[in-house]
């Protein structure tokens, strides 16, 4: 049976109608109304109806970013939105009628690679979304690993400097400052202010724009600009410190780098292995892990959403 997934975001809501083998069948996006909870509600109420039309759906899988509790129905803490405590399930399900499933975003990301995409075939999956921020997913012996509270997995919030950058936790140091899109950007931002002449294409390509954002520095790395690769490049080393360190815990066999920096590709993950392999404890005598990019990408939340929601249903 076909399942609907629902991946809500900062900007925009994404919702898709899934078969049982990961593929969508309709989809839409509409903007995030995301200061207004009532609004917000109505919003995906809306997107679920238009996605289940004469369709026979009988669950619905919604990821979001943020805290969600051990029983998947309340969405403790959401920085992006203004949801604080919010029963997300009870409200959709007395809407809707049909059974729904809360996930954070990172983990339907990751279940979606592991059954359908980079991670297939494996029973030991870590996955890292290096985007704005650092997510990640860890699934063990075929089971999405939550914590005792719902809300483990959280890799962009380990400490990966002692008292280094403020992060938006609260804490200091924290992986996401260092291995985010964010922190290439802020990166750029900083080679730029220097006056440094190394970051003249850099500096050209904010001005053009009015701004340096994202989308200045990957054209810049596409290009092939000598400064804007090399901060790829320590970006992708201090993730690769980072996975070694995750490995020696988590003992994966495969990692799944994800989020909008890898589209970056081998350039990310040539420095990524680099640092891994470098860092990895017990080095040459343990199994070395495949290191691969994503496959469903901007998919992979609604896709996962969806398939957690019929394994719920399915008591699995």
């Amino acid at each position: 049976m076909n399942t609907v997934g629902i991946d809500i975001g900062g900007t925009k809501i994404a919702g898709a109608l899934v078969s049982d083998t990961g593929a969508i069948i309709r989809e839409l996006r509409v903007p995030t109304p995301a200061q207004d909870s009532d609004a917000l509600i109505q919003a995906i109420i809306a997107m679920v109806n238009d996605l289940r039309a004469g369709e026979q759906v009988d669950s619905v899988g919604v990821a979001a970013a943020g805290f969600i509790d051990a029983d998947q129905s309340t969405v403790v803490y959401a920085p992006n939105l203004s949801w604080r405590n919010e029963p997300l399930k009870a409200r959709l399900e007395e809407k809707l009628g049909l059974t729904v499933v809360i996930e954070n975003d990172a983990n339907a990301a990751g279940w979606a690679e592991y059954r359908f995409g980079a991670g297939r075939g494996s029973k030991h999956m870590l996955m890292l979304t290096v985007g704005t921020g650092v997510g990640g997913a860890i699934v063990a012996n075929g089971q999405l690993f939550r914590g005792g509270f719902g809300i483990g997995a959280e890799l962009g919030h380990f400490r990966f400097i002692p008292e280094g950058k403020i992060c938006g936790c609260g804490q200091k140091g924290c992986l996401e400052q260092y291995g985010s899109g964010t922190a290439l950007l802020n990166s750029a931002k900083e080679l730029i202010a220097t006056g440094d002449p190394k970051g003249a294409r850099l500096k050209e390509l904010a001005e053009l724009a009015g701004e340096l954002s994202g989308t200045e520095v990957y054209q810049a790395i596409q290009e092939g600009d000598a400064a804007s690769l090399e901060l790829l490049d320590q970006l992708g080393s201090n993730l690769g410190i980072a996975v070694a360190s995750l490995v020696a815990v988590l003992d994966p066999e495969v990692v799944v780098i994800g989020g909008g920096v890898s589209a970056a590709g081998e350039l990310l993950l040539a420095p990524i292995r680099k640092a891994y392999l470098e860092h990895l404890p017990a080095k040459g005598f343990r199994p070395e892990l495949k290191l691969v990019v994503a496959e469903l990408v901007n998919d992979a939340g609604v896709v996962g959403a969806a398939d957690l929601a019929r394994e719920h249903s399915a008591g699995r």
